[in-house]
């Protein structure tokens, strides 16, 4: 954890984030309205039912305005009614397996919808401090076994890798271009493959164990050994609020940041797989069943050196607590449990680091 950073800096900051109804966008929400700050989150309905914004009621909680982030007018007038300090994009269709199934979308998505929060930002005069989180898979792929860098090509595979990549190079733009004077503080946050409860998505590894199991069925896994960098949500979370808060102070701190674990849970698909099993019990097994399909990288890690180095930041929770994470709270909402508190425990424990 970084010395310098507290979540208390949030109390009373008016936020606003992109994508907020999303799985991630859920539990950034909770750990915000906790903090005390003031949240506006403008997105799509999610995707699917059930949903964790849904299961938490965040829209009593926040100021939830429904809209696409490909809708100009709309999201400007949500943005300059808000008048946020603070900026953070989530927004973007996620899934590399629907990128290749509708590709026009995912673009528009994922590169104009970056233009669109950027352009809100240049237009109006209230945003001191902007986060885009893509993601890991924004590099060029060379399938080597050491961590990428924050200097190293950009340039994804897939629609989905490449239009974030794309929406990389967009922030780099208008940093250049509209924001050198200071006065608004840029970042993106690169991140590894995120696992947590509360996420319903489909073609994701563990939303797909957890279907499996409540179905007692054996759970169907693509790519066994594939390695990735998997964290628990509130890792790149706290990185992201880490970020935002400390370029919001001091401008040194705004660049380009990988956020995902250390080497030792760099893991292969089959091997958190595995991890699930044990935590989840209930006899439950896997099986390889690899039938082609699109090209999805076969190996990816990253290299989060100026992370720690600019914060003294360093992932906390390893793998298996992170699982275990997940099966706790997915045993809590299966179960009709008081999901909400099972989310501020877990968040408490997570802070107390």
């Amino acid at each position: 954890m970084s010395e310098k950073f507290e979540l208390s800096f949030y109390r009373g900051k008016k936020v606003f984030i992109t994508g907020h109804t999303g799985f991630k966008g859920s539990w950034l929400c909770r750990i915000l309205v906790n903090a005390g700050a003031a949240v506006t989150g403008y997105a799509l309905e999610p995707p699917m039912v059930p949903s964790l914004f849904h299961l938490t009621e965040m829209d009593k909680e926040v100021h939830s305005v429904i809209g696409d982030i490909r809708d100009f007018q709309t999201l400007k007038k949500t943005f300059d009614e808000a008048e946020p300090e603070i900026v953070m994009h989530l927004a973007a269709q996620p899934i590399v397996r629907e990128s290749y199934r509708n590709p026009i979308y995912t673009y528009e998505t994922n590169v104009m919808g970056t233009v669109n929060i950027l352009e809100c930002i240049r237009l109006g005069d209230s945003a001191s401090s902007f986060l885009n989180v893509t993601t890991d898979k924004v590099y060029l792929n060379r399938e080597w076994e050491w961590g990428y860098r924050e200097s190293d090509e950009l340039d994804g595979y897939d629609p989905y890798s490449n239009s974030k990549s794309c929406s990389e190079l967009v922030t780099h733009s208008y940093k250049n271009s509209f924001f050198s004077d200071g006065n608004v503080a840029v970042s993106t946050a690169r991140a590894g493959n995120v696992i947590g409860g509360g996420d319903f998505s489909k073609d994701r590894i563990i939303p797909d164990c957890i279907r499996a199991a409540i179905r007692r069925e054996d759970i169907i896994v693509r790519n066994p050994y594939s390695t990735r960098p998997y964290q628990h949500v509130l890792e790149p979370l706290y990185a992201y609020l880490m970020i935002a808060a400390m370029q919001y102070q001091d401008g040194k701190y705004a660049g380009y940041y990988n956020v995902g674990p250390d080497d030792t849970d760099c893991f292969q698909t089959g091997a958190l797989v595995d991890l699930f099993v044990n935590k989840w019990g209930e006899d439950i097994k896997w099986r390889n069943c690899d039938k082609g399909g699109p090209h999805e990288a076969g190996f990816l890690k990253l290299d989060c050196s100026k992370l720690k180095n600019t914060f003294g930041w360093k992932p906390y929770w390893n793998l298996e607590t992170a699982v275990e994470m997940v099966v706790e709270w997915s045993k809590c909402w299966l179960e009709n449990g008081d999901i909400i508190a099972c989310m501020d425990a877990q968040i408490e424990q997570f802070l107390r680091r």
